[in-house]
Parts: structure tokens; sequence; C-alpha cells
């Protein structure tokens, strides 16, 4: 099976090429119900549309853009504006319109917007300040700027109401085949045994039809309410705003023109606007005018456009115009349209469900010939072959719904959406764990991971920073110590207040709140213990230029134009190492600050110096180590997983952290990003599979090491990441792990989930999930291909050697719904253990069929073919049956022992190893209910039901037979389980 799936039926759990996802679909040839099948896969023709439509944009947005540049050349003066303010706009209180707006950010109009009084003539008529924000306490005037202006919101398509997806599990062809024949029976029924006694038949189709199309269309209708939750859940983007003087944090939904926001490197730029204010801001557009070089924004080219990204340096932005009426919300309405790749399971399970399709096609074709056939011979012998009737014509119908039937037994439709219910599940419940899941494959690609490459800061450790120690004045003092470097301390505030992307605030509820990383709000902590005035040292000077921390660079520079000198004595730089050393051997994170005196003024347009600075001083950070990550990493190193370590800190502290982790063990190794670049190839082979720490290194010292891991070693890998620089490893990891709270948006979107908690041990849980769904996927398989290959071969053997079939159509669809919707709804619905995570993953090219498997689905199928056909050879006179009933009650007695075979293996299919299947099984509510919802609903059809189900009521001895029969499938699949494969 394995083989016959390869190459045809086989994506990426990433990156999958346009080839491959067209080749799959065009090998489905055997499809019940495409509208079903293919539901949870990439609409490939939205997304022609959505690139034709980003190609048309971004000519038009390139086009504006060279205008602008040409008109700004040739600006001299002004002309006054023939705009005229709408009657609407005026009456609300402003004195510019949304499309005036528009026209000016899009279209990148620098005259339209030098008319208007330049971004600070544009907020006073948009009535907002660009010191203090909207003002939100009028609710009147807020509620008319949203009516005038909109929200910050996108079209979204209508949810489907239930009844689309009644009407999409009724597009089943075999389920139209057989109304077709339910129809026809009622009409030969009727005209020829009277309403009462002709109708049983047809109406019984007809009920068994209505029944699976309403358990399938609940099933698929909960699934899809599940998926819009977590959709929802992934556009949540919260940005810092200023609104009524006061730095706050704010979903971008509810943002509104005016609003001034705070943007760094890696956010998203959440609407249309113009900046304000910023330092070194490049952005980039290449989402939108598909601009391959970074663009610098600044007041004279200060238009920033919704989706675009701040690439470096930080700023303040003015909305403008917000939702649909943002270039990004028209292209993300037709985007959306597009969907998900589909993942390699659900292709891999397409083609399980093609090929065992066929199969039972050509099985289905040749028992109607062969029922048909004896039919003919039967009349043949009788002397009546001119002569038909219409019970002849219904029992050709009953033939012919049969046959198609045993097609809808066959093809096993249900075996992809069950990885889409099981996922759906999972991602559920791993929401609730923390873990936000952007990207279906990931579920249960994490399942089959080998390594884990980790951040430490904020993944292994709490994130939590504090100044412990510093050395100052050579001086080496625990924090909450005076100092008595007195005179140093204005120069220490200065750096510490000035040199930061932070920011010390007052909330509205009076109190002071420091804003930014844990970093930066670590070193302002500090300087306020050191009795600094925040905004008086910012007051004090003018920052000429800021030149933010990025993990390439590894530090940030300010600028300013004035300052005091403080010679360093050069003989002390070997204290100052061996201060590092320590610091950095009690696990403590090292900063050094310093300065240089700019003699003779410096431009902007200058690069920042690179050496040639004096030393103030020296701080160490103290970040603990999350609680329960030692337990996480042990739990990884028993399921198989290794876990390494990749950060930017100094080799000592990430050393000391990856052994109180449990990371870093005697035989593995510790590296630095600039000694790992020099290794040659074949000292990378060696190299690479023992590294357990990585230390200072680089983003792109990330990336070679994912690759080489992936590619060369054939490991599956999960990777985080939270900076703009991790998107390129975010990208090319089998999984990639973005962090919730530090992550940038850029991360994020690179990611295939998010932690939301930024906490490893959510990562071990995630990699749990994982294992899970595809083990649970893995039971559901077993389980449904043994009904397929009974109820194939009992029917098709059935028709050839003795002329009938003892399952009917009705039944068969009763079947067909034990195995395929509530089937898949027991098993993929199953919760994570612990067990899973003493077993070793499955890696890149384990079968999903396993042996195992196999070994199972042959050895329970044997089993029930012999009984049943045993029953059908020797079941009248094992029960003394006699009578004109007594085919019927046989029947009933084959139909009973088939369906409690199936229930009893639908139990032993918990564990595909394991003896003990009843373990944990009341922890599975739906488990639970399933099988006990089946067992009832067999009982009502077999007592009360027989006239629309072709069954007769049985008596104890024979209820007793059919339930012990599928009883004894549990000890034969626990003696299976013993059978070494």
């Amino acid at each position: 099976m394995e083989r016959l799936m390869s190459g045809d039926f086989d994506v990426k759990a990433k990156h999958s090429s346009e080839e491959a996802l067209q080749k799959w679909r065009k090998l489905c040839g055997v499809v019940k119900n495409p509208k079903r099948r293919f539901r949870f896969t990439a609409n490939l023709s939205k997304r022609y549309e959505a690139a034709a439509m980003r190609k048309t944009n971004q000519e038009k947005l390139r086009i504006a853009v060279l205008v602008s540049k040409a008109a700004f050349q040739f600006i001299q003066g002004v002309s006054p504006s023939d705009y005229n303010v709408p009657a609407e706009v005026k009456a609300a209180g402003f004195d510019i319109c949304a499309d005036e707006l528009g026209s000016i950010v899009e279209g990148h109009d620098v005259k339209k917007l030098k008319i208007h009084g330049g971004v600070t003539g544009v907020s006073e008529k948009l009535c907002t300040s660009i010191v203090d924000g909207l003002t939100t306490t009028d609710s009147d005037l807020l509620n008319r700027r949203q009516e005038i202006y909109g929200i910050n919101k996108f079209a979204e398509s209508q949810p489907r109401s239930f009844w689309i997806f009644v009407w999409e599990a009724l597009q089943d062809m075999t389920l139209m085949i057989l109304g077709v024949c339910a129809f026809v029976s009622l009409i030969v029924g009727i005209a020829t045994e009277g309403w009462l006694e002709g109708a049983h038949d047809g109406l019984g189709i007809v009920a068994s039809i209505l029944l699976v199309v309403f358990v399938t269309a609940i099933s698929d209708y909960r699934q899809s309410l599940q998926f819009r939750d977590l959709d929802t859940e992934k556009k949540k983007i919260i940005i810092q705003v200023t609104r009524n003087g006061f730095r706050q944090k704010l979903s971008i939904y509810d943002l509104l023109p005016g609003d001034i926001v705070h943007l760094a490197i890696g956010d998203q730029v959440p609407a249309d606007g113009l900046f304000v204010s910023g330092f070194s801001v490049l952005i980039d557009e290449s989402s939108l005018p598909g601009e391959s070089e970074p663009v610098m924004v600044n007041s004279e080219n200060p238009f920033m456009l919704s989706g675009t990204k701040v690439q470096d340096g930080s700023c303040k932005m003015m909305i403008a115009t917000v939702g649909m009426r943002t270039q990004w919300g028209k292209l993300m309405a037709t985007l959306s349209e597009g969907g998900d790749d589909e993942t390699p399971l659900q292709v891999k399970l397409n083609g399980v469900a093609t090929i065992i399709g066929k199969i039972g096609l050509f099985f289905a074709v040749v028992t109607f010939a062969v029922l048909v056939q004896g039919l003919f011979s039967h009349k043949w012998q009788a002397g009546t072959y001119f002569r038909w009737s219409g019970d002849d014509a219904l029992e050709i119908l009953e033939y012919f719904a049969i046959a198609v039937t045993i097609v809808v037994v066959a093809v096993p439709e249900g075996l992809p959406l069950a990885v889409t219910l099981s996922l759906a599940f999972a991602m559920k419940k791993m929401m609730n764990d923390k873990a936000l899941v952007r990207h279906l494959a990931a579920c249960e690609t994490m399942g089959s991971a080998t390594t884990i490459c980790s951040d430490k800061t904020g993944t292994l450790t709490t994130n939590h920073m504090t100044v412990v120690k510093s050395c100052i004045c050579m001086e080496v003092k625990v924090v909450d110590q005076p100092t008595k470097a007195a005179k140093l301390v204005k120069l220490l505030l200065q750096s510490i207040f000035n040199n930061t992307g932070g920011e010390v605030v007052v909330n509205k509820d009076g109190k002071r709140e420091i804003l930014g990383t844990p970093t930066e709000t670590a070193l302002l902590e500090f300087g306020l213990s050191l009795g600094g005035d925040f905004q008086a040292e910012r007051q004090a000077v003018k920052l000429v230029k800021v030149e933010p921390f990025n993990s390439t660079k590894k530090r940030m520079g300010v600028i300013n134009s004035n300052g005091d000198i403080v010679p360093l004595d050069e003989e002390s730089i070997n204290l100052l190492k061996v201060t590092i050393d320590q610091f950095a051997n009690e696990a403590l994170r090292t900063l050094c600050i310093a300065y240089m005196e700019l003699e003779g003024g410096f431009s902007p347009e200058n690069p920042m110096p690179v050496s040639g600075y004096t030393c103030i001083g020296i701080v160490g950070i103290k970040d603990p180590v999350r609680p329960g990550v030692k337990e996480s990493v042990a739990l990884c190193r028993s399921a198989g997983i290794t876990v390494r370590m990749v950060t930017g800190d100094n080799i000592n502290t990430a050393k000391a952290i990856a052994r109180e982790c449990g990371i870093l063990t005697d035989d593995g190794i510790a590296i630095e990003g600039p000694d790992f670049r020099e290794k040659s190839l074949e000292e990378l082979l060696q190299l690479v599979p023992k590294i357990q720490v990585m230390a200072r290194s680089s983003p792109l010292d990330k990336h070679t090491l994912v690759k080489h891991l992936r590619t060369t070693f054939g490991e599956v890998v999960a990777v985080t990441g939270d900076g703009t620089n991790d998107a390129p490893a975010l990208h090319e990891a089998d999984i990639g792990l973005a962090m919730g709270i530090a992550g940038t948006e850029v991360a994020k979107e690179s990611a295939d989930v998010i932690i939301l908690d930024d906490n490893f041990s959510t990562i071990v849980t995630v990699a749990k999930w994982g294992r899970s769904v595809y083990i649970n996927i893995q039971k559901f398989v077993q389980f449904q291909l043994t009904v397929n290959v009974v109820a194939l071969i009992v029917n098709f053997s059935s028709a050839c050697l003795t002329g009938s079939a003892p399952l009917t159509a009705v039944q068969l669809l009763w079947v067909n719904m034990i195995m395929d919707t509530l089937g898949a709804l027991a098993h993929a619905t199953e919760p994570p253990n612990d067990e899973l995570m003493k077993r070793s993953p499955v890696g890149r090219k384990g079968n999903f069929i396993s042996s195992v498997m196999w070994r199972n689905i042959l050895g329970q199928s044997l089993y029930q073919f012999m009984v049943i056909w045993h029953l059908q050879a020797k079941g009248k006179s094992l029960f003394s049956l006699d009578g004109p009933d007594s085919d019927l009650v046989l029947n009933t007695l084959i139909f009973n022992s088939f369906v409690f075979c199936q229930i009893f293996n639908e139990i032993s299919s918990r564990e595909m190893e394991e003896i003990d299947v009843f373990k944990g099984i009341l922890d599975n509510y739906v488990f639970v209910a399933v099988i006990g919802g089946t067992v009832l609903s067999q009982i009502i059809i077999v007592e009360f039901l027989g006239t629309f189900a072709n069954t007769a009521p049985l008596s104890f001895a024979q209820w007793f037979l059919s339930v012990f029969i599928g009883f004894l499938g549990m000890p034969i699949a626990a003696g299976l389980k013993k059978i070494p494969v």
C-alpha cells in the first residue's frame, strides 16, 4: 500500500509544490462526494485569483510610488486645494473624509498631504493629537468616527449554516443512486403489493440515507465551528497604542483613524497610516507593492501600508484608513478563500481511499453481475425466462442497491475526513493547553519530531529579568548595595534611559508602568532603583540617531547631543573579562554599557562607530529557569527527542542554564556561533549530531543547523523563534514554533504553531498531542479497513457461492455509519496519555500503515470472515431454523454478529500493541457514548425496525451468541498482538 501511494500521494508538510498538489487530485477518480472529501483541501483556483489580484495591486502601488517620488522632486509651492469636505463628515466634526485619506496614503500623494498641512494638519482634521492620541471619553464622537471611517476589520465569508452541510452530505453519488433505487422500489412495491407491504424496502433505504446524512452533517458542522474559533484566535494581534494620553495595549480590530500606534522591529503595520516620529525605520513591503528591497520611512516618505512589516527601527504612526478601505483588506478577502494546504496524512489517506475504492467498485460490479446471472439462471431453469413480474424487477433493484452499497462500504471515504476530525479536536484542546496551531499539518508532523531546537530566554527561562549584579569602577556589587560611584550615576542613568526601546509611563490607574522587552525592563528598573527619573533624562537630551537592537548586530546605540567624559583604564580589561565569565557561570545574562564622546558633531546619515567606546560598567541579569523545564527535557529524552539549546547569550551563561535544564550532558558539545560557521562540511558531519548548545549564535547559524539536521541527518526538526530574523529558521524547520508573548508578528507569521505562554513545557505538550493525533488516525484506519475487508469479502463470496447477499442495503448503510462517522468520532477524540512519550518517534521515513496494523487487520478480518461464513453455511442446522422465516432470521443473526464484531473490534483498536484496551476508556466520554449509542441503536433496529431493516426479532440464545461472537474477537485481537512483526 505504501509503495502504491509513494510519489503519487506524497506531499510535504510545508511548502508543497503546486505540481504535487495537482497530481494527487487528478488521481482521485473514485470519489463518492467530492464536496465533502475535498472540503479541507486547498482551493487552488481561488489561490490563482488571489495571486492575479496581488499582481495587479502591486503594479498599481508601484506606479503610485513612482509618481509620488517624481511629484516630490517638482513641488516648489503648493497651490490651494479644491478639496471640499463632504457635509456628513463636517457634521460629524471632522475635516477630511476616508476616501481623501485613502488617496493620500495608498497613492503616496505627497502633494495632497502637504495641502492638508502634513501629518500634523491631517491629525487636526481627524480631531486627534500626535502626542496624546485619540480621546475616547466622548462616546458620541467615537461612534461618529466609526460611522464615518469604518472599523479595522476585514470582510469575511459568511459562516455556513447547518443546512448547507446537510445539502453537501446529500451530494454523495452512492446515496443519490440509492435514493433513486428507493424511489423506484416504492413505486414498484406499492403498485404490486399495495401501500403497507410494498413501501417497506423503499422507506427503509430512505430512512437509512437520512440518518447517514444528518449524522454526517452534524459531525461536519461541529468541525467547521471548531475551525472558525481557531481562525478567530489566529487573527488576534495586540499592539501598543497611545489613547487619552496613556500608552496601552489594544487589539488591532479596535483601531480607528487618528490612533497613534507604536511599532518596533518585527511588528506588522496594522492599518494604512502616516509616520509621526521614529528612527531608522525600514519597512518590508514585499507583501503588497512587491518591492524586494526594504523601504526607508521617515518624514519625507511617511506612507505606511497595512500588512507590511517593520524590518528595522521603531516609530510612532497615525492610523489613516482601516479595514476594507486598505489594500491589505481587499487582498485578504480573496486570500482567505484559498485555504491551507492539505496535510500529508490527508493526502495519504485519500490515496488509500482511492485504491480501495477502485477495488470495491470492481467487486461491486462483479457482485451485481453474479446476482443477476443467478436470477437469469433460475428463470431459465423454471422456464419463465420471458415472463417478468414486479417481484423480479424489485429483486434486480435490490441486487443493484446491494452493489451500490458495497461501494458505499468499500470506499473508505471517511479516512481523509477522520484526519481533519482528529486535527480539529486536537487543535481545540491544544488551544486550552496554550498552543495555537496555525497550520493543520503541524499537528501531525509534531508527532514525528526527533529534534527540538529551543531558544533559551523566555522559553527555558521565565523571561522575568532582574539586574542582580553590576561591575562599575572595577567594583562588583550586588544591586541592592549602595554604590560609591556617585559621579558615574548620572552618566549611567543617561545611558540606560536613552539607549532603550522601552518606556516608563504612568498608566490609567496613575501607577508607574515599565514597557519594553524583558531585558529593557530589567535595565530600566535598575536605573529607577538608582534614583533616576526617566522622563527628565529623556527631555534633557536630544536624540540624533537611534540604532535599535537586533539579533544580527547584538547591540543598540543612540547618539546624544551632550554628555560627560569619564575615562576607563585599559589595564582593567582582563578584570572585566574575568567578571563577565564569573557572571556568566552564575547563569547571568551579561551586558556592557559603554559610550563614546563624538567630537565635531554627528550626521544622522553616518553609520554608528563599532569600536573606540569607553566602558561605563557591566551588569548581570538574572533570568531563572522555568519550573518543570528539567522534567520536560527528561520526558523528551525518554521519548527519543533530542533537545538542543540555540541562544545568542554568552557560552558560559548558556552552558550553566543548559546543565540546569538537563540539556547539556557529559558527551554533548557546546559551541559558539562564530566557531560553528568556520567548520568544513566534513567537520560538521561529525559535529552536528553531538551539538547540544550553540551560544552567541546568529539567525543564520540557527538556519544552517536546522538545514543540516533535516537534510543531512534526516531528522524531523521543531524550532522555536521569537525575533524577525528567526523567520528563515522557522520557515526551514519541519515545525516552526513562535513565542506568543515575546515573539514578533513576523516570527508568528512564519511559524506553524504559536506557544502562547512561551513555555518549553507547552512545546512538549504539542509533541504529545501530535503523537496522539497520529496514533488516533492509525487506530481508526485499522478499524475501518477491517470493516472494509470483511464487508467486501462476505457479500462478494456469498453472492458468488449462494446467489444472494446476507447483508441488505439498509444494513450495509448502518454498518457504514458505524465505521465511518461514528468510528472516526470515537477514535479521533481519544486524549493523549503519558505512555505516548515512552515510544520512539516515527521520524521521517516511518510507514503510516505499519506492519503491526496489517497484522491486526488481516488477523481480525480472517476471524470475522470465518465466523460469518460458518454462520451462513451451518447457521440453520446450528440453531434448528426452519420454516418460511428461517432465511430472514439467519440473515439477522449474521447481521447482528457482524455489527457486534465491529463494536468489540472498535474497543480492541484503542491499542494497537497493548493488551489492556480498557485503560482510560472512561476518560473519553465520546468513545463511551458512541459505543453505547451503537449498541442501543442495534437493539432497536433488530427488535423493532424489522420491516424496514429486513430483520427479525432474535431469541435470548441468539442474542447471546451474536454478542459472544463479537466479544471473542477481543481475545483473538490480544493474541494477535503477541505475534511479533
